[in-house]
């Protein structure tokens, strides 16, 4: 299958385990893996005071999840990031569009009780991508 297989993370504990499936499986058939985090507003706040004065950005911290997740599951693939604006499964479909992905990896949090009723990023991506979508069971995770 070689190509790109996309995930999403948010930091927790449920999505580091999407993508250490998403790695195994990007692993198992050839294929390079590209994390994605989403964020849904432009929302900055300017720390310090002075010369010494950091912005941060919803971008720049989901960018910092996304790295963060991308540096843990390197080895024997190859894996870049990014953040992506919009809402989680709008973001992770997007993302794999501009890529040209084979297959979205998504956790199945949120697909029991009321969450199934509610919709969740897995049920979202799963109805609306144009490519393979495979949703890893998480539910050990959190």
């Amino acid at each position: 299958m070689s190509g790109i297989i996309v995930v999403g993370v948010d930091g927790s504990g449920t999505a580091k385990k999407a993508a250490e499936s998403a790695r195994d499986l990007a692993a198992a058939v050839g294929a390079s893996l590209h994390v994605v985090s989403a964020f849904d507003s432009d929302r900055t706040e300017i720390f310090g005071s002075g010369s010494d004065q950091w912005i941060v950005s919803d971008a720049d911290g989901a960018e910092h999840v996304a790295k963060t997740v991308a540096d843990s599951l390197a080895g024997s693939i190859k894996v870049t990031y990014s953040a992506a604006r919009g809402k989680p499964a709008d973001a992770l479909i997007s993302e794999a569009e501009r890529l040209g992905a084979q297959m979205i990896v998504v956790g199945n949090r949120r697909m029991r009780g009321i969450g199934r009723v509610l919709g969740s990023v897995a049920n979202s991506v799963a109805h609306n991508a144009n490519c393979d979508v495979y949703i890893a069971n998480t539910y050990d995770a959190d």
